[in-house]
């Protein structure tokens, strides 16, 4: 994992809620292995994001962010909606997935939707 900016986006968990940073530390840990080598910044959005350089919107593929009551993925269209059955009783819109906090996002999932993800900027004509 490339780290252009680890530091704030542990800065950016810190600045959390206690009850959403250990959910937090999870989904950036299932974003890292489902994204091995990916460059880890907070300088689109101010939220943690994640980069390969050389594809459209400067290699950004996925975000995770808080915003309560729920911990936050953002996806590029259309992962959210090819996996609609999977994210019943979560709120979403086009490119964001809103998980409850009272509920332990499964790391299974947001590893799948990372991916599909990912496949979707490479699969996009450069």
């Amino acid at each position: 994992m490339k780290n252009r900016s680890t530091k704030e986006v542990n800065v950016y968990i810190a600045n959390c809620p206690k009850e959403a940073q250990a959910k937090l530390r999870r989904i950036r840990a299932a974003i890292q292995e489902a994204a091995p080598g990916a460059t880890e910044r907070t300088d689109y959005f101010q939220i943690p994001g994640y980069s390969y350089e050389g594809y459209d919107y400067d290699g950004m593929f996925v975000w995770f962010s808080f915003k309560k009551p729920y911990l936050r993925l953002h996806l590029r269209p259309p992962v959210i909606q090819d996996h609609k059955k999977e994210l019943a009783g979560c709120p979403t819109t086009k490119s964001i997935v809103s998980f409850p906090m009272e509920k332990e996002p499964s790391t299974q999932l947001v590893r799948k939707l990372v991916k599909a993800s990912l496949k979707v900027m490479r699969d996009k004509v450069r």
